[in-house]
């Protein structure tokens, strides 16, 4: 290996993770920040955790709520043959009376 162009491996480097658990690896960092670690990762814990940074759950959320209200909106408005066959209907009920 040529000498003076590798970083320097650090054996006790120091892990922080947002929940607070700290640990200790090796790495060419003396000190990490990472978002989740296995105290607090869902797939270990088995519990839901959204994280979101920028509010694209939120929005998402948001997105969806207002489609299913239009979903529901279209399903009570009649359909083009249910007016027309209204329309009919009216049409022969005023010829017979």
């Amino acid at each position: 290996m040529k000498k003076d162009i590798h970083p320097d491996y650090h054996k006790q480097a120091k892990i922080t993770c947002s929940c607070g658990v700290d640990f200790a690896t090796g790495s060419t960092r003396e000190e990490i920040s990472i978002e989740t670690c296995s105290q607090c990762h869902p797939f270990f814990t088995g519990k839901q955790k959204i994280i979101d940074s920028t509010g694209r759950v939120d929005r998402f959320k948001k997105i969806s709520d207002r489609a299913a209200k239009t979903k529901e909106e279209r399903a009570s408005l009649k359909s083009k043959e249910e007016k027309k066959a209204e329309r009919i209907r009216n049409k022969e009920e005023k010829s017979l009376a």
